[in-house]
């Protein structure tokens, strides 16, 4: 008589497939809840005075207010906008930038070496040139934006495409396929995770010029928050600031991984089958 394993029950498998992801819900928030004990306890036992770092309840009644009467939002929505337009242009420039210099060695014998030179370069060591040509109104900030956006999605696109396998790309040429369709069924699959991956750096690169070019001139925004209060005085209005930019971009860099995984189902199915 042989003795056979049960299979795991329904109840059991499910508590199975469960404890990773409990396990893991707990890393992602342990630092950030380590993080909020050592602010309040700092706060409530005075190791740092109010005026360097106002305690969380004043900062999330500080937000509270902000929302009630309406100028969070407005802010919000201005600083949106300008990183909806300024990342969009930039994102499409970069991918079409970096499209051509992956897929034609000519021009990126060209233009490589002087791209990679001028990308060195911080946005803002740009601001001072930048204004002389566009000024300081919006302009200013669209093509800020978008040139941070642009640089490490060029720098991707480039490299994604660059580094697609020759046997890959041979393997088209056997087949006879046209240029379009070496692009569109190989060399596209190949690069999409890279490509992904500098589009997110591209969304963090704008994300961060936009407080730099608020900070620099603005009179609305969350950057325009942050001076505001740090004339004011009124760290809590500086704190609540970061931490809506903060939420703002954790929440838009997880609607790109789940376009990635969207588009790229295959990642999806390998992660279920670990």
């Amino acid at each position: 008589m042989t003795l056979t394993a049960s299979a795991p029950r329904p109840v059991e498998q499910r508590l199975t497939n469960l404890l990773p992801v409990l396990a893991n819900v707990a890393c992602t928030i342990s630092l950030p809840l380590v993080l909020l004990l050592a602010w309040g306890l700092s706060s409530r036992f005075g190791w740092l005075p109010e005026q360097i770092l106002p305690a969380p309840e004043v900062v999330w009644a500080t937000i509270a207010e902000l929302w009630r009467d309406g100028s969070l939002i407005e802010h919000t929505l201005v600083s949106l906008r300008r990183v909806a337009i300024g990342f969009s242009i930039g994102a499409l420039s970069g991918l079409l930038a970096g499209a051509a210099l992956g897929l034609l060695p000519v021009v990126r014998s060209f233009v490589w070496p002087v791209f990679t030179a001028v990308a060195q370069v911080n946005t803002l060591a740009w601001l001072p040139l930048l204004v002389l040509f566009v000024g300081i109104d919006e302009e200013l900030k669209y093509v800020c934006i978008a040139w941070s956006t642009a640089v490490p999605v060029t720098l991707a696109t480039t490299r994604s495409i660059a580094d697609v396998s020759s046997n890959l790309v041979e393997l088209g040429r056997v087949f006879d396929f046209t240029p379009l369709q070496r692009v569109s069924a190989i060399v596209l699959p190949a690069a999409l995770p890279s490509l992904f991956t500098g589009v997110r750096e591209g969304l963090a690169a704008a994300w961060q010029s936009l407080v730099i070019v608020e900070l620099f001139a603005s009179f609305d925004g969350l950057g325009y928050l942050m001076t505001w209060g740090r004339q004011l005085f009124q760290l809590e209005l500086v704190i609540a600031a970061m931490l809506v930019i903060a939420a703002i971009g954790l929440s838009l860099n997880a609607v790109l991984e789940y376009l990635e995984h969207f588009v790229q189902p295959w990642k999806m199915e390998a992660r279920h089958d670990r």
